[in-house]
């Protein structure tokens, strides 16, 4: 496969990833508040509340389930998670307590394993 089509692909299953997790998330009672949000070259897949907590959600999608989750979130993207969040809270003047979460979505069938606090618990 050329390198093209497999970034097309790679940015397709994505895309399909952080819709099921944002679909799952208002499921569960979530309030999505934005969604890719960017600034510089910081970027946050999903920014939601729930229970008066700002949770950021990173969405990871894969086709297969050969990775642990702390190997997908790694040192250096809990740091880029960290300064993204900074400059949302700042953007946005908010007060709210912020929570981490992880979304992964693994597999043929696309199964969702929600992780709450997930930068806390790979530390």
């Amino acid at each position: 496969m050329e390198i093209q089509n497999l970034m097309a692909h790679h940015n397709e299953l994505g895309k399909i990833g952080e819709d099921r997790a944002a679909d799952y998330l208002q499921q569960h009672g979530y309030v999505i508040l934005d969604r890719n949000w960017r600034v510089s070259r910081l970027e946050l897949d999903i920014v939601c509340m729930k229970s008066g907590l700002l949770v950021i959600v990173e969405v990871k999608t894969r086709n297969t389930n050969d990775m642990r989750p702390e190997e997908l979130v790694n040192y250096k993207k809990r740091c880029h998670l960290r300064r993204a969040a900074n400059a949302y809270v700042k953007a946005k003047n908010s007060q709210a307590e912020v929570r981490f979460d992880l979304i992964l979505i693994c597999g043929e069938k696309q199964e969702i394993e929600h992780i709450k606090e997930a930068i806390q618990v790979f530390e």
